[in-house]
């Protein structure tokens, strides 16, 4: 159901300072996994209060764990090795 998303998403993804965003599925244990560059942490934030988001946070709520805000369930990973 990501792929394509809405382009109303995608042009507010953009606007926000977000690049090179992709999401991998592993199938054998039901997980996403996301990866973006953004420009800013202030402007990524503030996707979450756009319209588009929260419609598309709701719509997704059935294919995938969600907070009592319908944002996704996610945890922050450590990040173990980097080669720039």
């Amino acid at each position: 159901r990501h792929n394509p998303i809405w382009p109303e998403l995608e042009a507010v993804l953009k606007s926000h300072g977000a690049h090179n965003y992709a999401i991998y599925l592993d199938k054998a244990r039901n997980l996403l996994f996301a990866t973006v560059e953004i420009e800013s942490e202030e402007r990524w934030n503030a996707v979450a209060s756009t319209d588009v988001c929260q419609r598309w946070w709701k719509y997704m709520t059935d294919v995938m764990p969600a907070n009592p805000d319908n944002s996704p369930v996610s945890s922050e990973l450590q990040e173990v090795f980097y080669l720039p």
